[in-house]
C-alpha cells in the first residue's frame, strides 16, 4: 500500500499543485495581487541558501511549490488507500496543508500567524489551499480506487449499521432505525 500511495500521491499532489497555480494566476488577474515569493523564502531558510532581498528566484519559488505539493499528495493519497475518500478526506486534507504551510512559514520566521493576515488575504489563502486538497484529493481517490477498496471501507461493509462506499448517510426514522 505504501509503494502504490507514494507514486500515487506524488502525482495527485503534482495536479493538485498545477491546478492550484493556475487558479491563483486567474485570481491575480482579476485582483492584481502580485505573485508570492514566501515558498522561496522559506526553502532558502530551510535549506541555508543565500536569500537576495530584492530578488525573487523563481526555480527557488517553484521547487518550493510543486514539491510541496507533490509530497504532501503522499498524505492525502495514504488517506484514499486506507478507505478516506471524497470530499469529507478532502475536506480533513485541506487543514493539512494549510497547517504545513503555517509550520513552516512560521518556524522560519517568514510568514506570520493568519489571525494577524488581512481577511482578504487569509480568504485568498484557505480558498487556493482548498482547490489544491480538493483536486488533489479526486486524484488520489480516483487511483486508489482502482485498487478496490480500503481496509476501512472494507472494515464498514462487515460492520452492522455501517455502509460500504460513499454517499450520503443514511437517514434514521422516527424509531432511530
Amino acid at each position: 500500500m505504501i509503494k502504490r500511495a507514494l507514486w500515487q500521491g506524488l502525482l495527485a499532489g503534482a495536479a493538485g499543485g498545477v491546478v492550484m497555480t493556475l487558479g491563483e494566476k486567474v485570481e491575480q488577474a482579476l485582483t492584481g495581487r502580485p505573485d508570492s515569493h514566501v515558498p522561496a523564502r522559506v526553502l532558502q531558510r530551510l535549506t541555508g541558501l543565500p536569500e537576495h532581498p530584492g530578488k525573487q528566484p523563481l526555480p527557488v519559488n517553484w521547487a518550493m511549490h510543486y514539491g510541496q505539493a507533490a509530497l504532501l499528495g503522499v498524505v492525502r493519497s495514504v488517506m484514499a488507500q486506507a478507505g478516506l475518500r471524497g470530499p469529507f478526506a478532502s475536506a480533513k486534507f485541506a487543514v493539512v496543508r494549510l497547517t504545513n504551510d503555517q509550520i513552516l512559514e512560521n518556524a522560519t520566521g517568514v510568514g506570520a500567524p493568519p489571525p494577524t493576515w488581512p481577511r482578504r488575504e487569509l480568504v485568498v489563502d484557505v480558498l487556493h489551499k482548498t482547490v489544491y486538497a480538493f483536486v488533489t484529493g479526486l486524484v488520489a481517490d480516483a487511483l486508489a480506487a482502482r485498487g478496490g477498496p480500503g481496509p476501512g471501507e472494507r472494515h464498514a461493509a462487515l460492520r452492522p449499521g455501517r455502509r460500504a462506499g460513499v454517499g450520503p448517510l443514511p437517514r434514521e426514522d422516527a424509531h432511530g432505525r
